[in-house]
């Protein structure tokens, strides 16, 4: 009955209309009421979860401002119990219960760096733990509860001279890449007087002064952007262990110019699980290969589990009993899939086992009597639950060849129209966050298969109860590559059967995110366009994430025409329904829809008005102001060297079509973006000007490529505004 009722509700409108619930329009401030949850822990016993609640709050006096706050909440799980608030000063995340389940680790940020805080569950306040000089993150208890795990993050230039975890002073043995000196270690003027009038050494050490005042940064790593800035520092994650009570010293596991991004414990206690990449030879920012280790708390007696030239192998996942380790593998490509496999953890990369599954996969989890492996993986326009069922014909223990052999089933265990961003399983009970056009956010419990769900929390469900919301209807077809292209239309919430109404195309980024009923970050977008009396239509066009590898891979060397096609497609398949005005189309979309906006509005001259948001315009220009530039190698085959490769870049370039772009166009670009970076959109706006052509450009102040998704909350409401009005401009003449 559930799965009819979810039919209706998704296909047929005359359900969609009367199931929208409230009378209220979706107001642009109601993105201020939005709660997001993350995190979730459950104890060892199932009893119990916290997870982290993430709100948005008046900052100061200033009625205009509002700031995210952050803090763990914790509920039982016997789905009568109410969640409570457990931290309300400071922000606070990545809550762990110990495995007694009588208190839980979190990390809060003191004095401009996270340390791990214990807040026992019994009464009191939360202590702090740490105070380590270079920060604390990502707890994770050892199995005893005598020892917790965590994560710092360490600047090269502390590294060089850390007594502790560089004892000897030693230098890299990978090259810093300085031109013109052949040996790291004469780099460095220690000892020297500086003398801008003194001898080259003398010089040197001015010189050096000079960057540590901040009047020159000089760059010599391959990575110099980070997300807001240029940036000339390195820094390192290195774990480190300490006893769980307070003013224990922390003692380092990881040492060395190594970075690594996952460590957690062996079930015995006795041994860390690892993850990163231990080149020893390979500048970092040039080594993309991932390697999995297995090594000794002491930081003795380390063993390369999984690693080769090309490969990254990451996400380990350790089962129950310490006999079986799960990860991911592939090769280096951003355009591509890792595959889930597992092996015996004495075991190497021939006796792995692969698990077929043709989607990315992440929150990679093991029950606990290791019949199944849990997963989440976006598809389809959702982020179901899966499980790969390891149990048919063995044990715990079975031989290796007969699993070999052995066809591995996974099973989707939650709906394509749903996300779950977070969960986690102990025995047969699960905790998850879900997402669904209802309800942003909230927490649900489950059996193991995920049925009999039901909500224990009410974040968003109260303020949602009185609006009016519209509820996407789901639609395919096949391009002229026979790949099917999912999309959904919403019409608006006051939809009335005669009228006609404005049509805003949204278009996804990445090139490989991917948009449906379950993903959550455009949630209030589409809901409020809908109460504004527009309709929506979305598509994953080709290259879209959630449709398999081939799917993935349909826009290689081909930005523009191709999703072009799909687009488009799905706008006219809606136009076709009969109660858009096709004089009032309209179009949008940021990063890499931000691209195919300015594109398409140079290809074709249907739309009213434009959106581009922090986007792509000149290919050869994003290769150099970009920090997400490995996507051109990877999606065109070169550089803009390369004759071929700049051929195809010089063509899939809006840039080079922008003197027949005529359509009303306002471009967004924040001040600090360095993903996309922000030159191409001043070349962009530049040259309409000259051309003469309806363009506006707004530029936000400290802004990242994450301004509609975290950024600052008045910026975040001013972007969403002065599209609408930008927008109506042109749909009102």
């Amino acid at each position: 009955m559930r799965k009819l009722i979810a039919f209706l509700i998704i296909f047929l409108p005359a359900i969609v209309s009367f199931s929208q619930n409230g009378k209220e329009p979706v107001k642009v401030t109601d993105m201020l009421k939005i709660k997001s949850i993350a995190g979730v822990n459950m104890s060892k016993d199932g009893s119990k979860a916290v997870f982290t609640v993430t709100s948005i709050e008046p900052d100061g006096d200033n009625k205009l401002e509002h700031k995210y706050a952050t803090h763990v909440w914790m509920v039982n799980t016997d789905g009568h119990s109410s969640p409570k608030q457990l931290t309300a000063k400071e922000n606070s995340s990545q809550p762990v219960f110990s495995p007694d389940g009588r208190q839980i680790a979190f990390a809060r940020t003191v004095d401009g760096k996270p340390q791990i805080f214990l807040l026992p569950l019994d009464g009191g306040e939360a202590m702090q733990l740490t105070k380590y000089k270079y920060g604390a993150a990502n707890p994770k208890w050892s199995p005893d509860g005598k020892q917790i795990l965590f994560v710092a993050s360490i600047p090269f230039k502390e590294l060089l001279k850390d007594s502790l975890l560089n004892p000897d002073k030693e230098m890299p043995k990978w090259p810093l890449e300085k031109p013109g000196f052949d040996k790291n270690q004469q780099l460095t003027s220690s000892g020297v007087k500086p003398d801008p009038d003194g001898s080259l050494e003398e010089i040197r050490a001015y010189l050096e002064n000079n960057t540590a005042d901040k009047k020159a940064r000089v760059f010599n790593k391959l990575n110099f952007l980070d997300e807001m800035e240029i940036n000339a520092e390195m820094n390192f994650n290195h774990y480190f262990i300490t006893e769980a009570k307070l003013d224990a010293k922390p003692v380092a596991v990881t040492k060395g110019f190594y970075r690594f991004n996952f460590a957690e414990f062996t079930p015995d206690g006795k041994q860390l699980v690892l993850a990163g990449n231990m080149d020893s030879l390979q500048h970092p920012d040039r080594a993309l290969e991932g390697e999995i280790f297995i090594a000794n708390i002491d930081g003795s007696n380390w063993r390369k589990i999984l690693g080769e030239k090309d490969k990254n192998f990451n996400s380990p996942r350790i089962s129950p009993s310490g006999k079986w380790l799960a990860f991911q593998y592939g090769n280096t490509s951003f355009v591509s899939v890792p595959q889930l496999a597992i092996i015996p953890i004495n075991g190497s990369i021939k006796d792995k086992i692969d698990i077929p599954f043709d989607r990315n996969k992440g929150n990679i989890t093991w029950s606990n009597d290791e019949k199944y492996i849990y997963f989440t993986a976006q598809s389809n326009g959702g982020a179901p639950i899966y499980r790969a069922d390891l149990s048919s014909g063995w044990t715990i223990h079975p031989p290796l060849s007969a699993l070999k052999d052995k066809n591995i089933r996974v099973d989707r265990l939650t709906d394509y129209i749903d996300g779950v961003g977070s969960f986690d399983i102990t025995g047969n009970k699960l905790v998850f966050v879900k997402t669904e056009v209802a309800n942003p956010f909230e927490i649900y419990v489950a059996d193991a298969t995920v049925k009999n769900q039901k909500r224990i929390s009410n974040f968003n469900a109260e303020w949602i109860a009185s609006k009016k919301l519209s509820f996407p209807e789901k639609h395919s077809f096949k391009n002229e590559k026979g790949m099917e292209i999912e999309y959904w239309v919403m019409k608006p919430a006051g939809y009335e059967a005669g009228k006609k109404y404005p049509l805003l195309l949204e278009i996804h980024g990445g090139p490989s995110a991917m948009w449906g009923p379950g993903e959550s970050s455009m949630w209030h977008e589409y809901q409020y366009f809908c109460s504004k009396g527009y309709g929506v239509v979305y598509c994953n066009p080709r290259g879209s994430g959630g449709y398999g590898l081939d799917f993935l891979r349909g826009n290689i060397n081909d930005w523009g025409a191709g999703p072009t096609s799909d687009v488009l497609t799905a706008l006219d398949k809606t136009v076709a329904e009969g109660w858009a005005d096709t004089a009032k189309l309209l179009v949008t979309g940021g990063s890499y829809a931000g691209y195919l906006v300015a594109w398409i509005i140079a290809h074709d001259q249907r739309f009213a008005a434009a959106c581009s948001q922090r986007g792509v315009y000149d290919l050869v220009t994003f290769f150099g102001e970009g920090n997400a530039w490995r996507l051109v190698p990877n999606y065109f085959g070169g550089y803009p060297w390369d004759a071929t490769a700049r051929a195809t870049l010089m063509r899939e370039s809006p840039i080079n079509y922008v003197q027949n772009i005529k359509t009303p166009y306002i471009i967004f670009h924040g001040d600090n973006d360095r993903r996309t970076g922000f030159v191409q959109s001043e070349m962009l706006y530049k040259s309409l000007k000259v051309l003469g052509r309806p363009v506006e450009y707004v530029r936000h102040p400290a802004a990242t490529h994450e301004i509609t998704r975290s950024g600052n909350n008045r910026q975040r409401i001013d972007q969403m505004l002065r599209t609408y009005e930008f927008f109506e401009r042109w749909i009102k003449k």
